[in-house]
Formats: C-alpha cells, structure tokens, sequence
C-alpha cells in the first residue's frame, strides 16, 4: 500500500510463459499487494507458470477474447479485490516492472488520476528496437489524436498504465471494444470525462518473445485510433452521442 491505498498489479496474458517469471520477480511487492493474471486462452503453458511462481489470482478465457476483453476481466477483477490503484503491466517483459512505484506514487498522492509509461518521452522506443514504421506510425498517430481529442500526450498507445478506482468506476470500459483499440477508447473516455493523465518516461524492449502485432493488424488498428478520434471530436461538438461516454456514475 501507499497512503493507505491498496494497489493490485494486473496481468493481461497471452502465451507469455517464457517471460512471465521474469516480469513478476521484479514487482516491486513491498507497494504492490496482489497480482491478477487473466490468460486470454493461451496456447502455452501460462496458466501452470503462473500458478507455480505463486500468483494467487489465475483467471482463464475458456474462448480467445481478444487483448480489450482480457482488460475488461483485469479491471473487473481488480474492483472487485477492493483495489485504489490498478496497474496494468504487461507479462512480456516488454515494459519494466521497476516503474510502477513511480506511476503509483503519482496516483496515491493525488497528483493524477492516470498515469501512464512513455516509450517516446526520451529516446526510449528506438532504442529499445522500436521498428522504425512503427514508431513513425506511432508518431502520426500521436499527432492526429492530439488536435482531435485537444491534448498533449506524448503517445496514446503505450500498454503500461495505472488507474484509480475512481477513474475505472466512472468511465463505461465495458462498451469498448474487445480488440487492440480498447486502449484508445479508454484514453478518449478518460479525457471526455474530464480527467488528467500524467506520463513517466519507460524504457522498452523489442525481442523475439515480446508480443506484438503484425503489419495488416497494424494498418486495422490505426484506423480505428482514428475513427476513436473522430467519435471524441464529434461527440464534444454535440455531433454524436456514443455510448461510450456514458458514465457508471
């Protein structure tokens, strides 16, 4: 805990086996106070990795739900736990365990509500071995969100993210997608209601066991960033009304 604040870790998994061990040993455990691992119906061993290292939590998709719908069950699963703070680490060793102190901090001392790691604050993306179309994709991609949706964020699409229960209780995360674009809508949702995102400079990592999507999946996913960025654009003109926006509360 920090401030009194119970912070739990989640773990969307997908065949992430040979670096999941990796990625819990360096939990900082003396903040974090329980880890969940949701398996989007691995085709690997994860579910056994996870239980032998000794996370309490293993949750496991029967049926593939795709990387939103296993985000979905992490932050169900964390408010149900009681959670302040909810991290949203990737098991893939692609982005560093050792920054969720500083992204925890920021939440727990009121600072921010969200607060996410840049890969593209510094030269952290390129090189950790960001693909260089990806990083030009990425940097389009950032530029076309931030005049449409009127922020500054230095990217919208890093996976490390942390959130308090007060920002998970009142944005309508159920209504998003169950694919890659969840986590720009879950930016948009943030922002239209009215909340700030902090972001902490994060190193990465591209290797051969880190996941990622191809070129096709790619070129889908960017047009539905921008077609996330319209529907905010429009929805603050009083264009659209979309259900996404709609609070819980």
């Amino acid at each position: 805990m920090i401030q009194g604040k119970k912070i739990i870790c989640v773990l969307p998994a997908y065949n992430a086996s040979l670096t999941l061990k990796k990625t819990y040993d360096e939990i900082p455990f003396d903040i974090v106070d329980e880890v969940v691992l949701v398996d989007d119906a691995s085709k690997d061993n994860t579910v056994e990795v996870a239980k032998s290292i000794g996370i309490k939590h293993v949750i496991s998709h029967e049926k593939n739900k795709g990387y939103g719908g296993n985000q979905k069950t992490c932050y169900d699963t964390a408010l149900r736990l009681n959670a302040d703070i909810v991290i949203m680490l990737h098991p893939d060793y692609q982005y560093t365990p050792k920054l969720i102190q500083s992204l925890s901090y920021l939440i727990a001392n009121d600072l921010y509500p969200v607060a996410f790691g840049s890969r593209i604050l510094g030269k952290g993306a390129l090189k950790g071995g960001m693909p260089m179309y990806k990083y030009i994709f990425n940097r389009f991609l950032t530029l076309s969100q931030n005049i449409l949706i009127n922020q500054k964020l230095s990217e919208y699409h890093t996976g490390y993210r942390a959130f308090s229960k007060e920002v998970l209780e009142k944005i309508n995360y159920q209504a998003n997608s169950d694919d890659f674009v969840f986590d720009n809508q879950m930016i948009s949702q943030i922002f239209y209601a009215g909340f700030e995102i902090a972001e902490v400079t994060c190193p990465t990592k591209y290797f051969p066991e880190a996941s990622s999507i191809n070129f096709r999946r790619s070129m889908k996913y960017g047009l539905g960033v921008l077609g996330v960025s319209f529907t905010h654009f429009f929805n603050k003109l009083g264009l659209m009304k979309s259900e996404i926006y709609k609070t819980k509360k």
